[in-house]
């Protein structure tokens, strides 16, 4: 297995096994291996490269491939609003590229800290919005990134509902402050949905600076009735806003079309299962990226 349908890179984000309508919820997932055999036998063929607990890079190589899975781009994330710990925030980051490299990766998923208080009370609205903050973010992103790039691999701006960096506008922000070579986009069509941005629209304008993707659906009724009725982040992610992707209201007929000449990863998340278990959320998104990824539109074709 080498984390391909067609000629798609894809992978699939295990988070559906820890999320549940009561939380995170690790202690009532089943071992890693298993998550991975269930992963596999769902036909997905990589996961991002995120080794669990204090497993070594070698350590989580192995498992990966007595699984049958390869590494996809991982995730990596830090308070860049606050300039005191930076230090330790670059070297951090450093750690995480190398072991990205040693993995055979160049590309990784990069977020502000997840959650804000404010926004995690009243998410997708940009709430609290400071603009001397926002330039702190990108001061800070843009060092944290240009260490990550000098270790080999350019980080993607993961634009995430509940954090400073929640909005079109802040999304793209960050990216008008911060050079392509430094940092490109690692587009999540859900929390751009969420955040009420038109995914498709949103991808083809930066077209040329995404470095990958997070296939991810969202129901929006849940979303409007959420912020109706002044619900927080996870009351509306336990009313499953998220689904498997073709289910709910983004677009992907346009978005694939907005990717046509992207040739990097595409990783699902669903987070909490919209399916009765999180091996089903996993089969149902694996039957729609096989009739959907394998033939999605090709520049030129």
């Amino acid at each position: 297995m080498n984390g391909l349908v067609g000629t798609t890179k894809l992978g699939l984000n295990p988070l559906s096994w820890y999320l549940t309508v009561d939380g995170y919820r690790p202690e009532l997932a089943p071992p890693t291996a298993e998550i991975y055999r269930q992963i596999r036998e769902a036909g997905f063929g990589a996961v991002p490269a995120d080794p669990p607990g204090q497993m070594t890079t070698d350590e989580f190589g192995e498992l990966l491939s007595s699984s049958g899975l390869v590494p996809a781009p991982g995730y990596f994330s830090a308070a860049f609003s606050k300039s005191a710990g930076l230090p330790e925030v670059i070297e951090r980051a450093r750690r995480r590229a190398k072991q990205h490299v040693q993995l055979g990766l160049d590309r990784i998923f990069i977020a502000e800290e997840f959650p804000d208080p404010a926004r995690l009370s009243s998410p997708a609205i940009g709430t609290g919005h400071q603009r001397e903050r926002l330039s702190t973010i990108i001061q800070n992103l843009r060092l944290v990134a240009g260490a990550m790039v000098e270790e080999g691999v350019t980080p993607c701006l993961h634009q995430h509902v509940g954090t400073l960096v929640e909005t079109p506008e802040e999304t793209e922000a960050v990216l008008a402050g911060i050079e392509p070579d430094l940092l490109l986009l690692g587009a999540d069509t859900g929390h751009l949905a969420w955040a009420g941005a038109d995914p498709a629209e949103f991808i083809r304008k930066y077209s040329d600076r995404i470095g990958a993707v997070h296939l991810k659906d969202v129901h929006l009724d849940v979303a409007q009735a959420g912020r109706a009725s002044g619900e927080d982040y996870w009351v509306i992610s336990n009313h499953h806003i998220w689904t498997e992707p073709g289910r709910g209201d983004v677009q992907f007929d346009g978005v694939l079309g907005a990717l046509a000449g992207f040739d990097g990863w595409f990783i699902v998340e669903v987070d909490v299962p919209d399916q009765p278990t999180p091996a089903q959320t996993a089969a149902v998104s694996w039957d729609w990226c096989q009739a959907h990824l394998s033939r999605r539109p090709r520049t030129g074709q």
